[in-house]
C-alpha cells in the first residue's frame, strides 16, 4: 500500500505510544488501539483514514472496528514494517 504524502492524509498510528514515540510516519497521530472505543470520537468521519500498526495485525483489527463505527478507512496491511519513507521520533 502506497501512502501519498504530497497531499493531505489523515494517517491513524494504532500502535502503543511507546512504538509510535519510538518512529512513526511525521504526519501520523496516535491512536492506540487499546484507547480506540473511548478516542474514536477524535476522529472526523467525512474523511479517510490510513490505519497503522507495525506489521497489519492491529490496523486490521482497528480497521474492522472503525468501519462498524461508519468511518471510511484503508488498512496500511505491512505496515511500518514495511514503511521506507520518512520517520520521526
Amino acid at each position: 500500500m502506497e501512502i501519498r504524502l504530497n497531499e493531505p492524509v489523515s494517517i491513524v498510528d494504532v500502535r502503543e505510544i511507546d512504538e509510535f514515540t519510538l518512529g512513526h510516519i511525521p504526519s501520523a497521530k496516535n491512536f492506540p488501539l487499546s484507547t480506540l472505543p473511548e478516542t474514536i470520537s477524535k476522529l472526523n468521519k467525512e474523511e479517510p483514514h490510513y490505519v497503522i500498526c507495525q506489521h497489519g495485525i492491529r490496523s486490521q483489527s482497528a480497521c474492522g472496528f472503525l468501519k462498524q463505527s461508519g468511518y471510511n478507512v484503508i488498512n496500511v496491511s505491512e505496515g511500518m514494517s514495511a514503511w521506507d519513507g520518512k520517520v520521526e521520533s
